[in-house]
C-alpha cells in the first residue's frame, strides 16, 4: 500500500553527491533504493515531544534523511531526563529542549531543516500545528495530550504514530482513520485521573523509550517512503523483563464519535475536562496544606508532628523526611488503625499528588488535623533541604 502520491516521480528532490554518500546504505537497499530516499528528502514530520520517545525517533529520523522535522516542546533540560533523553546532555541542564534537540540534530544531519515550536500544543493550537506536516510522531506521555494528537489527526486527515511507555512496558502503533482505527477506537475512555501514574511517578526503564522510539521511527520511514506493512490495525507491546513482543488485532469501531459511521465530534474540545483533570485544582484547594518552609518553622519551634509518608518503599529508600512513618497510599485504608486521631498529622509524597488524595481519605475516615505538604519532597529538597535528593 503506497501512501503518497505513488510513483509521479515529478517533485521529488534530487540528492547532492553529499547526500548520496551520506545515505548510500540506503540507496543499495533494492526496496528503498533512490526513490526511497527522495521521497524522504521531500517528506515532513512533527515529532510532539523532544524526551523520552521524542530523543530517539528524532535522532533516527534525522539521521535517515527527513528533509523537514518539526518539533513541540516548551520544557526544560533537567538532570532526571537524562537517564533516557539521549536528545540532551549534561551540559544541556537548564536549557530548553528545543534549543539542545535542535543542536543534537544539526549535528546529526545539517540537511535537515528544523522548525521548533517552544509552546504547549492545545485544542487552540493544534490544528495549525499539525496541518503542514505530512505525518505526526507522538512522543507525549499523558491522556490529555494523546487525545487531542489524536483527534487532529483524524479532523485533518494525518497519519499519527503513537507509542507509549511505562516502567518495562511499551506499545506501539499507527493510526490513520482512512485506512483503520484511530486511538479512540483502542482507547474510547481514558482512564480515571491517578489510576495510571507518569513516568515521574512510576519510573521507567531508561533503555525503553529507545526502543519503542526507534519503533516509531521505524514505522514513520515506512509510510513516508511507501514500504512495508504498516501497524495500522495492530497494536505492538513491549515487555522489556521478558523480551517478549506481542501483536494484538485492531479493528475500527463503527460507533467511535470520531471516525465511526456518524462521527459526533467534529472539532477539538477541552481535553483536560474530558480526561477529567480540569477540577483538579479545586480538589486540592480543598484540603488544608502546609509548605516545606512553614513546616521547618513549627518543627524548630518544639511542635510535635507525625509525618506520614505515602510513597513506595523503593521510594523511602531514595530520601525521606526525618521520622517520618510509611504507609503506602495503596495501604493506608487498611492501616487507618496505626495512626494517631490526635496527632497533627503532614501528609507527604514525591510531588504532593498522592499525599492530597490522602488527605481527602483521612479526612473522609474522621481524621481532623491533617495537611497536605505542598510539593512534596521535591519542594522540601528546594525550599528546605537541598542535600535531599530529588527523583
Amino acid at each position: 500500500m503506497n501512501r503518497l502520491a505513488t510513483d509521479a516521480q515529478a517533485g521529488l528532490p534530487e540528492l547532492s553527491k553529499e547526500e548520496i554518500e551520506r545515505y548510500s546504505r540506503h540507496l543499495i537497499i533494492p526496496e528503498f533504493g533512490m526513490q526511497g530516499q527522495r521521497r524522504l528528502r521531500k517528506s515532513s514530520v512533527l515529532c510532539i515531544g523532544t524526551g523520552g520517545l521524542g530523543s530517539p525517533l528524532t535522532l533516527y529520523l534525522a539521521a535517515a534523511g527527513i528533509g523537514r522535522l518539526g518539533l513541540v516542546d516548551f520544557d526544560v533540560v533537567d538532570a532526571t531526563n537524562l537517564q533516557r533523553q539521549i536528545l540532551h546532555g549534561t551540559g544541556d541542564i537548564g536549557r530548553s529542549k528545543l534549543d539542545s534537540a535542535r543542536d543534537s540534530i544539526r549535528d546529526i544531519n545539517p540537511h535537515v531543516q528544523v522548525d521548533t515550536y517552544n509552546t504547549r500544543i492545545s485544542a487552540e493550537n493544534a490544528m495549525d500545528l499539525i496541518a503542514p506536516y505530512d505525518l505526526v510522531v507522538d512522543g507525549t506521555d499523558n491522556f490529555p495530550t494523546r487525545y487531542l494528537v489524536n483527534d487532529a489527526c483524524v479532523l485533518l486527515d494525518k497519519p499519527n504514530v503513537y507509542g507509549s511507555i511505562f516502567r518495562f512496558d511499551g506499545q506501539a502503533s499507527l493510526f490513520h482513520a482512512k485506512h483503520g482505527p484511530c486511538y479512540r477506537c483502542l482507547y474510547p475512555e481514558p482512564p480515571p485521573p491517578g489510576l495510571v501514574p507518569s513516568c515521574a511517578e512510576g519510573g521507567v526503564l531508561g533503555i525503553l523509550p529507545g526502543i519503542i522510539g526507534v519503533i516509531q521511527a521505524t514505522e514513520a520511514i515506512k509510510w513516508l517512503t511507501g514500504i512495508g506493512d504498516p501497524l495500522i490495525g495492530r497494536l505492538l507491546t513491549f515487555n522489556a523483563l521478558s523480551m517478549t513482543f506481542r501483536e494484538f488485532k485492531l479493528r475500527k469501531d463503527p460507533d467511535c464519535p470520531l471516525c465511526g459511521d456518524q462521527p459526533t465530534i467534529t472539532e477539538l474540545v477541552d481535553y483536560d475536562e474530558f480526561c477529567g483533570i480540569g477540577g483538579g485544582t479545586e480538589l486540592l484547594s480543598a484540603i488544608e496544606e502546609v509548605s516545606p518552609r512553614e513546616l521547618k518553622a513549627e518543627i524548630q519551634a518544639g511542635r510535635s508532628h507525625l509525618l506520614l509518608d505515602v510513597r513506595e518503599p523503593h521510594e523511602f529508600e531514595i530520601c525521606r523526611l526525618a521520622d517520618g512513618m510509611l504507609i503506602p497510599l495503596g495501604q493506608l485504608e487498611a492501616r487507618l488503625g496505626e495512626l494517631d486521631r490526635a496527632a497533627d498529622i503532614v501528609v507527604y509524597c514525591r510531588s504532593g499528588a498522592r499525599s492530597a488524595q490522602a488527605v481527602k481519605m483521612l479526612e473522609a475516615a474522621g481524621f481532623d488535623r491533617v495537611r497536605n505538604l505542598v510539593g512534596g519532597t521535591l519542594a522540601w529538597a528546594d525550599q528546605v533541604d537541598p542535600h535531599m535528593p530529588k527523583y
